[in-house]
């Protein structure tokens, strides 16, 4: 499938956006996509960023114009500096040689005409990253990490309510270093602090928080990353070299490791907020933008970050002298974010957004552990007639023998050649086969059951399926209806394929 992703950055805007599109980039690669990414010059090397992260073909739109009116139906249209309707036509232009099937777009500064009209004139779907809700959204699927209280509710009035929402940080588009890198392990003093204050930081928060620091009387050693678009990377480099034991780290590949070495970080409330709970680290949030503070006080509420309303060095030394002598404290918050965020949410919008592309194979012998985690996993053994767990070597047998049984045939589905889940078809009788699926509990929620569902019809290709689905398991009840299947019976669904064999038809 081929993909295009619309996004910028600027001082203004910041290198946050880019940053998570990035992240979801690399994982729509890795299952597969094409991905071809728009951008527009406003100041920052948006362009160089991309390529540096594996992404050559970009297209780059023309620079804004001397003179713009900002739409005041979008609070943040200032934000793309030229007129919307300007940035379709230049991005439609940019991609007709690419005919994408998706467009993702992450811009505070376009809403549902963008939206529409580019899905009208490309003939894609369109999928949007946000978390501000405050404007009007026309997107078959909507992205947001961000941590809030109920994400349907907070887009009840802006989206459609057919949109697939991919809600909480479970969703978080973080780069594929995070799933398997070395988690923060806990030291009961803080020997060490690491200060991240945003990609472009303009407001020159690096430098308050080393004040604080000073105010605290930390005397520990300190590490502070920026970027080369941080446009006062000049001054911070002086503050640094005059502060003892204190290092300064530009334009690192990625963070990981950093939020994995220091025993307390204090950070912006951004996309970054995410990637400190995957590592497991405590955290000291500083609000710097507006959009921020809604979700900044909800992580501190639930125990997950601390949490700075005033940015001065005076209020922020009083905060980090509470949080460097409370030891418990700082514990209970690196549990906390540690279990909010796995790493794996960029692989999760991906499956999502490609799942029209699901495939099955038959399945193999080796498959046998893959299906085994599946089978044995306490989400589907809930919906399963026969829930308890069952051993290794019944399984293997088991496998055996459903592989032998030209009765029964087993399908893995993958997108981009990563397995996703497994369906089964026993024949009953002459027309009829019995359909049972499950899915990695992993990728639960992303809409891949109906999709399963009808690559495994196609490939056993039964006259009649029937499926027996537990009365408590509404999901797949619904799942089946979707498909075409009538209710039977409490638990029991038919979905007839073909008429049966001497069955008149109109």
């Amino acid at each position: 499938m081929r993909v295009a992703i619309r996004v910028d950055a600027s001082q203004r805007i910041g290198t946050g956006h880019l940053r998570r599109c990035l992240a979801l980039a690399r994982a729509l690669a890795d299952c597969g996509a094409e991905v071809r990414f728009v951008t527009r010059a406003l100041g920052l090397d948006s362009v160089g960023m991309i390529g540096a992260a594996g992404f050559a073909r970009t297209a780059l739109l023309g620079p804004p114009g001397p003179v713009f009116a900002p739409d005041p139906a979008i609070p943040h249209a200032a934000w793309g500096e030229v007129p919307q309707q300007r940035d379709v036509e230049e991005t439609v232009a940019a991609l007709a040689d690419f005919t994408p099937a998706l467009t993702v777009v992450d811009s505070y500064a376009l809403d549902a005409r963008w939206h529409e009209a580019v899905a009208a004139q490309l003939g894609c779907r369109i999928a949007a990253i946000d978390d501000l809700a405050d404007r009007a959204l026309a997107c078959e699927v909507l992205v947001d990490h961000t941590f809030a209280a109920g994400h349907r509710a907070k887009y009840a009035a802006v989206l459609p309510a057919s949109a697939r929402l991919l809600g909480g940080p479970r969703f978080a588009l973080l780069g594929p270093a995070y799933a398997a890198a070395p988690r923060y392990e806990f030291g009961p003093e803080v020997r060490s602090i690491g200060v991240f204050m945003g990609g472009t930081d303009p407001d020159g928060f690096s430098a308050r928080v080393l004040d604080a620091l000073d105010l605290a009387g930390f005397a520990g050693e300190v590490e502070v990353v920026a970027t080369s678009a941080n446009p006062g990377l000049a001054g911070l480099r002086e503050r640094v070299a005059a502060r003892p034991r204190t290092t300064l780290a530009v334009d690192l590949p990625d963070l990981a490791a950093f939020f994995a070495r220091h025993d307390l970080q204090i950070g912006a409330g951004g996309g970054a907020s995410w990637e400190r709970c995957c590592i497991g680290v405590p955290t000291l949030l500083v609000v710097i933008a507006p959009n921020q503070l809604a979700v900044a006080p909800l992580l501190a509420e639930a125990g997950i970050a601390e949490f700075a309303p005033d940015p001065a060095p005076a209020a922020l030394a009083e905060k980090l002298a509470g949080l460097i002598a409370d030891s418990p404290r700082r514990a209970a918050l690196a549990e906390a974010s540690r279990r909010l965020v796995d790493g794996r949410g960029a692989e999760r919008v991906a499956l999502a957004l490609l799942a029209p592309t699901l495939a099955v194979r038959e399945a193999r012998a080796e498959d046998a552990c893959l299906l085994f985690g599946w089978r044995n996993a306490p989400a589907n053994r809930r919906r399963m007639r026969e829930q308890g767990a069952i051993a290794w070597p019944d399984h293997v047998a088991w496998l055996d023998r459903v592989l032998a049984d030209a009765a029964r045939r087993l399908y893995v589905g993958e997108i981009g050649g990563r397995p996703v889940g497994a369906i089964r078809f026993d024949d009953l009788d002459k027309d009829g086969s019995e359909v049972s699926l499950h899915l990695d509990p992993a990728f639960a929620g992303l809409g891949l059951g109906p999709h399963l569902l009808a690559a495994g019809e196609t490939a056993a290709d039964p006259d009649c399926v029937t499926a027996e689905v537990l009365a408590d398991n509404a999901p797949s009840q619904a799942l089946f209806e979707r498909a075409g299947y009538r209710r039977l019976g409490p638990t029991r669904f038919e979905k007839r394929r073909r008429p049966a064999a001497g069955r008149a038809t109109a």
